[in-house]
């Protein structure tokens, strides 16, 4: 068996560097998100054939997420992050130089394939890197590194709108962008471990044999790990649906103006990152299932104000409380799905696998109903998912040494009672 633990490097520079390796990826997928309106023009293509290039990322996407577990066993983490960071970067400014300087949809369909297998490699092994983190720590702070890649985009759309005022075509911006993130990427690479970050993670069977094929693709049969992706496909379903459609369902069904739509998604962003920042103390204090428990029935309730309600402070209310219940789900299954080391890529893997998969296929399906039955009554079948994801809440209970960092952390609260309980 793998034993990483002895040559890890220093807890606090390991974590300092996860932390940059998400706001990283936030800040890439940012500026391809940020400067689509500028990459579509530049091609001179209509909607729809803008669509087969989103798609062409999102199949790219489900590719890598797929291999994940199996790059991962070969390569391991920092080696991913890696190849990945530098695969993304490079993919950055060839889809801005192969839109504007070359003007192929060729070129950059085929580099949008890559760029996105890479994240969704880099998704995987960065997660990973952050749940070796937790453990080490004996803390959970996964909401932190996710909240890190939201700053990130923040950083990157911030730029990206900044360029985009001064007239600086997509593929300067892109090809500067990307020289940016490569030096970055080399130079916080150098602080991630270069073995394991969890126990037998690089490969290893529980018998400390090298895992097969076989082995990584039967983390799907594994019945908890199928309960967190549940868990993650509602609130991702719940995070990705308000990310697409908040803005458009309150201008439609509320008939405000689009001022207010974008005022309405700026609520649930906040309250996103507000959840993620806090939720670390919050689960300290319970743990994940009555955490992940509240926080879907919170994220419920919200959308059903939203939903139900024609009165715009009780609305906004409900968007923070949708934004804040949906703020832990997505990073509190990857920690779980991490908590066995001997299978915590592949478990990751499919656990991301579901997560993405809720992100890509969710817009097109309320998209579907919305055109029918109007965008807020589309949104029940969110709600449902929510409540679902409630309902399997108890199979991220913590296990192994996650298990043994949460009893560590009640065991002074229940010496403290057992204390003040002597006669």
């Amino acid at each position: 068996m793998t034993a990483p633990t002895a040559s890890l490097p220093a807890l606090a520079p390991w974590r300092a560097a996860v932390f940059v390796v998400f706001a990283l990826n936030g800040m890439t997928m940012a500026t391809w998100v940020a400067r689509t309106p500028a990459i579509r023009d530049a091609l001179d293509v209509r909607t729809d054939q803008f669509g087969l290039l989103i798609l062409g990322m999102a199949i790219g996407s489900i590719l890598g997420l797929l291999s994940s577990s199996h790059v991962i066993a070969r390569l391991g983490t920092r080696r991913v992050i890696l190849v990945g960071l530098v695969t993304t970067s490079i993919g950055l400014a060839l889809i801005g130089i192969g839109a504007q300087a070359i003007g192929s949809f060729a070129v950059v369909f085929v580099t949008l394939l890559f760029f996105g297998a890479a994240t969704g490699i880099t998704d995987v092994a960065m997660n990973l890197e952050g749940a070796g983190v937790e453990q080490r720590q004996g803390r959970s702070i996964m909401p932190w590194f996710h909240a890190s890649w939201s700053f990130g985009t923040i950083i990157g759309a911030s730029i990206a709108a900044g360029v985009a005022d001064l007239g600086i075509g997509v593929d300067v911006h892109a090809s500067a962008m990307a020289a940016l993130l490569l030096v970055a990427t080399l130079v916080v690479v150098r602080f991630l471990p270069r073995d394991a970050v969890l126990a037998a993670l690089e490969g290893e069977n529980e018998s400390g044999e090298k895992s097969t094929f076989r082995d990584r693709l039967a983390i799907w049969r594994e019945p908890r790990i199928l309960l967190i992706g549940l868990i993650v496909l509602g609130m991702a379903f719940a995070e990705g649906s308000a990310n697409d459609w908040l803005a458009l369902a309150v201008v439609d069904g509320r008939g405000v103006d689009e001022a207010t739509g974008a005022l309405a998604f700026g609520i649930f962003a906040t309250a996103m990152t507000i959840g993620r920042i806090a939720g670390v103390w919050i689960l300290d204090r319970f743990g994940r299932v009555p955490v992940l428990r509240g926080s879907a029935i919170l994220a419920a309730a919200g959308l059903a104000v939203l939903i139900t309600v024609d009165q715009p402070i009780i609305a906004a209310l409900g968007i923070f409380a949708w934004g804040l219940g949906s703020s832990l789900g997505f990073p509190v299954g990857m920690s779980a799905a991490a908590d066995d080391p001997s299978r915590a890529a592949a478990s990751v893997a499919a656990v991301a696998t579901v997560g993405y998969f809720a992100f890509l296929v969710g817009p097109p399906v309320i998209g579907f109903l919305g055109e029918r039955i109007g965008l807020l009554n589309a949104l029940w079948i969110v709600l449902v998912l929510i409540l679902v994801a409630a309902i399997a809440s108890g199979a991220a209970r913590e296990r192994g040494a996650a298990a043994g960092a949460r009893a560590a952390d009640q065991a002074p609260a229940r010496a403290s009672v057992d204390e003040d309980a002597r006669p």
